[in-house]
């Protein structure tokens, strides 16, 4: 499994298609078919407990894209904080178990762990 990390807008799917991804293959924060997930954050923000689960479907896919939404000024909802920190956490967890994880900053890929 690929884990490509990295901030809204970053270029995370553009580099998933350079990997060979159609369009085809993608899915929208939901666990289906599909080889490849993206918007990971959102399914987390739906419900912050499921973070083991979600783990245990997403190491399955080939490539799971999540936006990092760690930075910044801490939200005052409780379910916002909640929501980012499970994020997070299951970030931690997928780039352990990954074969490579990329970071994308204004679409220039870091490869912070394993090859591509």
């Amino acid at each position: 499994m690929i884990l490509i990390i990295g901030a809204e807008a970053s270029g995370k799917r553009e580099f998933a298609k350079g990997l060979g991804y159609a369009e085809k293959d993608f899915a929208d924060a939901a666990l289906d078919e599909k080889r490849v997930v993206y918007n990971v954050q959102n399914i987390v923000f739906d419900d912050p407990d499921r973070v083991e689960a979600l783990y245990n479907e997403l190491i399955k896919k080939d490539v799971v894209i999540c936006n990092e939404v760690g930075s910044g000024i801490i939200p005052v909802d409780r379910k916002t904080r909640l929501g980012r920190e499970a994020a997070g956490r299951l970030c931690v967890l997928l780039a352990k178990k990954a074969d490579a994880v990329v970071r994308m900053v204004c679409g220039i890929p870091n490869i912070i762990k394993g090859e591509l």
